[in-house]
């Protein structure tokens, strides 16, 4: 395995588990905490995916350098884009509606559940899944 493939297939597997464990289990565990209020938690998880985007923006940098720079199967190519495209769309599209409605929220609105927050997680399963097949198709090249 190349320096490049083996660069590629860890930045892959922690971007995922990054999304893991933040989308799927520090989100939803917040809002169980003793005394976290949904303004709270809100405000807490808007500083947190913040910083998640940044940093999976900066992963998928890494990763866009070091695909183009090696010699990689073409599904190595489609996965990655199937991901950032994702990421794109979450950033684009999808953050800042979220950012208008929680700002409503921490206004003091009460509104109902979010329907653009079913999709936000809609596309971190399509997200994690595909990091899976990009770190797996790199790693067995």
């Amino acid at each position: 395995m190349s320096a490049g493939a083996a660069v590629a297939g860890a930045v892959s597997f922690v971007w995922l588990g990054m999304v893991l464990a933040i989308s799927f289990l520090e989100t939803p565990l917040k809002f169980r905490a003793p005394g976290v209020t949904i303004p709270i938690g809100l405000a807490v998880g808007r500083i947190i995916f913040r910083a998640l985007n940044v940093v999976e923006v900066v992963l998928g940098l890494t990763l866009a350098v070091t695909i183009a720079a090696g010699a990689f199967p073409s599904w190595v190519l489609t996965w990655f884009v199937m991901v950032a495209v994702v990421l794109v769309g979450q950033l684009a599209v999808i953050r800042p509606r979220l950012n208008r409605r929680s700002d409503r929220v921490l206004a003091g609105e009460n509104l109902p559940r979010s329907r653009v927050h079913l999709a936000y997680i809609a596309l971190e399963v399509v997200k994690a899944g595909s990091l899976i097949a990009l770190g797996s198709s790199i790693l067995t090249g």
